[in-house]
């Protein structure tokens, strides 16, 4: 008899039903990138279209906002193409550069210091080690030809901006 007693739970556990349930949950960055100031090219010389506020250009600000320090690194490309332009039959040279800016604390001046440019200078890397904010200015200089006006028309050039995750 205690044998049974034993037996048939064991034959109801057997039976028993499983079921998965998920867990699911939603990530935000602890980093936001806002266009703060969109660059304008300046039209110096013929052969010469340039951000330089000397050259009559805006120089594009972005901003890294950085909720979470030690967390992300701000990979900043400047254009070596246009993304729009009249139709083009010589060379364009790019030259460019992106550097820190304002920083709502002054240790910040290290993303500076210890930045990493690559890709023939078009691409740099900040990492963002410091919480707060900070803005990064972008200079873009195209050069046309050997001293070929560029021709008349609208020109667009992008700038990638990343906050990855590290």
């Amino acid at each position: 008899m205690k044998k049974l007693l034993f037996l048939i739970p064991a034959v109801a556990c057997a039976n028993t039903a499983v079921a998965n349930i998920p867990i699911n949950g939603v990530v935000e960055s602890k980093c936001v990138i806002i266009t703060d100031t969109d660059g304008v090219y300046g039209n110096p010389t013929a052969d010469k279209l340039s951000t330089t506020a000397s050259d009559g250009g805006v120089v594009p600000i972005i901003r890294y906002d950085i909720i979470t320090a030690d967390a992300y690194k701000a990979v900043v490309t400047t254009p070596n193409s246009f993304s729009s332009s009249p139709s083009l039959d010589d060379v364009v040279e790019w030259t460019s550069s992106t550097s820190v800016g304002d920083q709502s604390d002054a240790n910040m001046s290290a993303f500076e210091t210890n930045k990493v440019v690559y890709n023939n200078g078009h691409t740099t890397e900040f990492d963002l080690t410091i919480a707060g904010t900070v803005w990064f200015d972008v200079s873009s200089v195209a050069e046309y030809g050997y001293g070929k006006a560029f021709p008349a028309g609208d020109y667009t050039a992008l700038i990638t901006a990343e906050c990855i995750a590290q």
